[in-house]
């Protein structure tokens, strides 16, 4: 791994071609020779830098964030998250699984733990950590955030390692809800996979109940 950066000496988002992590470099670059034209870069955030509610994903897909460039775009995972989105009001026009489709997020923003693909879509510990003052960085420039809905574990340690929150003390379960401090809130969901979805361990009930809960909270 290259030297060790700080929030404070970054901006929020990674550059496209980062080249922090070696393992996810080497699988970029075996991304691009077989597809040029994808994005295959690391995906920048999507939504209103006013928001209210961060929603943190684990990282981009191979061939949904990873081809399009923008977070949940462009396969099964998206089609459930941003459909859920336009039901609660957290998102407006169509989406079709493009970047140009014109979608926008309200009051929402959506990011990563991990910012690039990592093979098999598990980035391995050392990469979570290296991505992290990206992560913090984005927090930092989110002034009115109030809540945080982590899609799945790694999203979720992400988030309390970032704010040094003791795990513990906020153990992950679908549709928990934790207060963390600085009126924060932080809601867990399985992520909104096609292989959780196809296992049935999480169902569109089960997630749409996730965000009737975030609706609930207060302004």
């Amino acid at each position: 791994m290259a030297g060790a950066l700080t929030a404070d000496a970054i901006g929020p988002e990674a550059p496209v071609k980062c080249g922090r992590c070696p393992r996810l470099v080497a699988y970029r670059h075996d991304n691009e020779a077989k597809e040029p034209s994808w994005f295959n870069g690391a995906v920048p955030s999507f939504g209103d830098a006013d928001c209210r509610l961060l929603i943190v994903g684990l990282a981009p897909g191979r061939n949904g964030a990873n081809r399009t460039g923008r977070p949940f775009t462009g396969d099964y995972a998206g089609d459930l998250l941003y459909a859920t989105l336009l039901a609660y009001g957290f998102a407006r026009g169509s989406y079709q699984a493009r970047v140009d489709d014109g979608l926008e997020l309200v009051d929402c923003m959506i990011t990563n733990a991990v910012r690039c693909v990592p093979p098999e879509n598990k980035p391995e510990p050392v990469e979570i950590a290296t991505c992290r003052p990206y992560f913090q960085s984005r927090l930092g420039h989110l002034p009115h955030m109030k809540i945080i809905l982590a899609l799945g574990r790694i999203a979720h340690d992400q988030v309390l390692t970032t704010l040094a929150k003791r795990k513990t003390l906020f153990p992950f379960a679908h549709g928990a809800r934790h207060e963390i401090g600085s009126n924060r809130i932080l809601f867990d969901s399985f992520h909104c996979s096609r292989y959780n979805t196809n296992t049935g361990r999480l169902t569109p009930a089960m997630f749409r109940a996730v965000f009737e809960d975030i609706r609930r909270e207060p302004d």
